[in-house]
């Protein structure tokens, strides 16, 4: 594409090479719009409940949809890092998807294919395509220490010319190893159907330079620090915390969106965050989000897949005390 605009444009006055480019940048930012929800919009990175022998609770799967429907949510993503993604084979993958998107209830959908590999990454983002998501959040190739940008482009750009949902690149390189960068993210703008990003890493300054950078993609932040950020720059969400508040991730938005006063939101959040915090006992955040999730929807305890573990009995009792803490602050 750039080979053939580059061509053409040697061919024009400058004027007129100017107006063309700027015609064609302004329908890719027009592409984008038509084909992605509103930006300020709040998606809940959700678990993948499993009953306590490990395996995937299809029953539970379909009634935390219904819960974060019901809490305000505007979306979830499937199968990130919340859901343990690596944890489960790619059969199991694709049952958890088919089972989410049988019944979205109205809420935006978003799946994680993503694998070390290109031919599973784009089996399982096909798969997502074909029954009916609204979008993919994909991780690059973990485990291997930072391709070369060349590399990572050729990797997305095999997504990209396979499925034509929006997508979000993941950048969460404490655990991938594998950082979203401005030259990957320049490399495939020309493709309409990239999306925005989603940034994990919780670093104020480089999640700043993201959304100034880009203003015409959602990059929607993955770590409540950096609400504010986003939200002074009209961007969205995806977080984990939606797990266990729900409603209150739901309510910072609503009050954005209307207007209202969406930082005494946020405040009513980090409190409650706060005492939530450190009430685990060291247990792992996976075990800690199911529980306190379970004791919220007030269904059966969901437990953590290997190589994760369980919680004690000393800090489930430590847990529900916080939580009731919590319910008591209203």
């Amino acid at each position: 594409m750039e080979t053939t605009r580059r061509g053409t444009m040697g061919l024009l006055g400058g004027a007129a090479a100017a107006a063309m480019l700027a015609r064609s940048t302004s329908a890719m930012a027009q592409a984008r719009r038509l084909g992605s929800p509103s930006k300020t919009m709040y998606w809940v990175a959700t678990v993948t409940p499993c009953d306590k022998s490990g395996k995937f609770d299809p029953g539970a799967m379909r009634a935390i949809t219904q819960w974060h429907k019901s809490q305000g949510a505007d979306g979830m993503v499937v199968l990130g890092t919340s859901g343990e993604f690596p944890s489960f084979s790619v059969a199991e993958r694709r049952q958890v998807a088919e089972t989410v998107l049988k019944d979205k209830q109205g809420l935006n959908i978003i799946i994680g294919p993503g694998t070390p590999n290109i031919a599973e990454t784009i089996d399982l983002a096909k798969h997502a395509e074909a029954n009916g998501a609204d979008g993919l959040l994909v991780i690059p190739p973990f485990y291997f220490n930072q391709p070369p940008v060349e590399g990572l482009t050729a990797y997305y750009s095999m997504l990209f010319d396979a499925v034509r949902l929006p997508i979000n690149l993941y950048h969460i390189p404490g655990t991938s190893e594998v950082a979203i960068t401005a030259d990957l993210l320049k490399s495939l703008m020309h493709y309409p159907h990239l999306a925005g990003i989603k940034d994990s890493s919780g670093n104020a300054q480089g999640f700043t330079a993201f959304v100034e950078g880009f203003p015409d993609l959602n990059m929607r932040c993955g770590t409540s620090n950096n609400l504010e950020v986003a939200l002074d720059h009209g961007m969205g969400t995806i977080l984990a915390d939606g797990n266990n508040f729900s409603k209150e991730c739901a309510n910072i938005f609503k009050a954005y969106r209307a207007k209202g006063d969406w930082k005494a939101e946020l405040a009513k959040l980090r409190a409650k965050q706060q005492v939530l915090r450190g009430a685990n006992g060291g247990a792992n955040t996976y075990a800690t989000m199911k529980y306190v999730l379970s004791l919220e929807m007030g269904g059966p305890e969901m437990y953590a897949r290997a190589p994760y573990v369980q919680l004690t009995d000393a800090q489930r009792a430590s847990l529900k005390a916080a939580y009731e803490r919590v319910k008591a602050m209203g």
